[in-house]
């Protein structure tokens, strides 16, 4: 690759930084491992409804198939745990593109 596009490529990505940083860190505030863990307990516990309902309709219809308001509860509990996984993602992308202040337990 041209050293023009590589430097180009530097400048979009400390641009595209500094943007998001100035929009999203000001809209949370200063984060730490506790603040997340009722963020990850509930994505737990939406994975947990999902594999429960999976197993709950194989228990009710060990000969057929699930019926469609089965399914349609078990699309409902993938559809809220994928959300919140593909939330928690960004989340973990904006930390680690220092979008977002993080400060450690101790201070």
């Amino acid at each position: 690759m041209p050293v023009e596009n590589n430097r180009l490529l530097l400048e979009l990505e400390k641009f595209r930084r500094d943007i998001n940083r100035s929009v999203i860190n000001p809209e949370i505030p200063e984060l730490t491992l506790q603040d997340l863990k009722p963020v990850l307990t509930m994505i737990a516990h939406t994975r947990a409804d999902y594999l429960r309902e999976l197993l709950d309709i194989a228990r009710l219809s060990p000969d057929s198939g699930p019926s469609p308001d089965q399914v349609k509860h078990l699309k409902s509990c993938r559809e809220t745990y994928e959300e919140l996984v593909a939330a928690m993602n960004a989340l973990e992308t904006a930390i680690q593109r220092d979008y977002l202040d993080v400060r450690s337990e101790k201070g």
